[in-house]
């Protein structure tokens, strides 16, 4: 791609961001979510394969529908209440714009489009899509997070973590790993959202730096498949040694960082007197463990056989892996350090 399209795309990409998290109008939100959506269109499209169009197709319609339906409820409550303003909404106009909202998310049952979209890009746009296109949406959010029906948010939480333990356990490529992978976490962050919105703000920040770490290894690994990630050990030792602790993080194992989220939700929770449902989520989170494990496996106890020096790349320096590394300390000792 022309290199000043690219940053044409990238910078549009963080002025609908900015316009999304400055707004206190509702128009101005949906603005800047649109721009969001548009700009990374292209970026999805950068290599002409028919999987990437489909994706990018798929990925405009769930995104338009969302978009269609929170212009829509703002539209009603502007007309029950005569203002505009994101924090002034009256019940029914805010469970349709939390479940838009949460589309545009990818949250359970509404997920399909994000596991087959994710599939369908390169690994840097898969990343963009599962960081960056999440903190917009994921801001209306924690802003409305007062106004949320719980019981939505709690059944919307509940299903994502067992969709995306669930779902996460029959792939076998690493893209869609990541998709159920970001699906979970996101119902861990909605299952607290009305609890305690800043303990949701600290889940979603440590998921984001875990979800970049892991997606920086896969792409200076460039694996997509499983299959690959078996023979990375014979080539870069250290990057998978880093690459499979990261995925111990994100299944929230101590002393990893991932630990973290998943102790101070479940004592919110507990201390909210909602023991059955701690214990719940704990529970069907075991699903996703499940696969961090397999994979962690499938690193580190399957080696291939006869394989030769030549494919050894990890001697040879590489521009993509010092921000790997930095990114992979992040996503291990935030948890010893704090």
């Amino acid at each position: 791609m022309n290199p000043l399209a690219l940053t044409i795309f990238l910078l549009s990409l963080a002025i609908g961001t900015t316009i999304t998290l400055s707004s206190f109008h509702w128009l101005l939100a949906w603005i800047g979510l649109e721009i969001n959506t548009l700009a990374i269109i292209p970026l999805m499209t950068k290599t002409p394969h028919p999987r990437a169009i489909e994706a990018a197709t798929k990925y405009f319609l769930t995104q338009a529908a969302a978009s269609a339906l929170i212009l829509f409820s703002s539209l009603i409550n502007a007309w029950q209440t005569g203002e505009w303003n994101i924090n002034s909404l009256t019940d029914l106009p805010m469970n349709a714009l939390s479940i838009a909202i949460m589309m545009k998310l990818g949250l359970a049952p509404l997920h399909f489009w994000m596991p087959e979209v994710l599939q369908g890009i390169s690994l840097p746009t898969g990343l963009i899509l599962s960081t960056w296109q999440k903190i917009a949406p994921m801001t209306l959010l924690l802003q409305t997070s007062h106004l949320l029906n719980l019981n939505l948010t709690i059944a919307l939480g509940l299903t994502s973590i067992l969709i995306g333990g669930w779902g996460g356990i029959s792939q076998t490529q690493i893209r869609k790993v990541m998709a159920f992978s970001s699906i979970g976490h996101l119902g861990w962050i909605v299952v607290i959202l009305k609890f305690n919105p800043l303990l949701s703000l600290f889940n979603f920040m440590l998921y984001i730096i875990m979800t970049t770490a892991m997606f920086m290894a896969l792409i200076a690994m460039s694996t997509t498949k499983m299959s690959q990630i078996s023979t990375s050990w014979s080539k870069t030792p250290a990057l998978s040694a880093s690459t499979m602790l990261v995925m111990l993080s994100l299944a929230g194992l101590p002393p990893l960082t991932g630990f973290a989220p998943k102790l101070l939700i479940t004592l919110e929770l507990v201390k909210q007197n909602a023991t059955l449902l701690a214990s719940m989520v704990m529970l069907i989170s075991l699903l996703a463990l499940f696969f961090y494990l397999r994979l962690t496996y499938i690193i580190t106890l399957t080696l291939p056989p006869n394989t030769p020096n030549s494919l050894l790349i990890w001697r040879t320096p590489s521009k993509s892996l010092p921000p790997t590394a930095i990114m992979n300390i992040l996503a291990l000792t935030l948890l010893p350090l704090a």
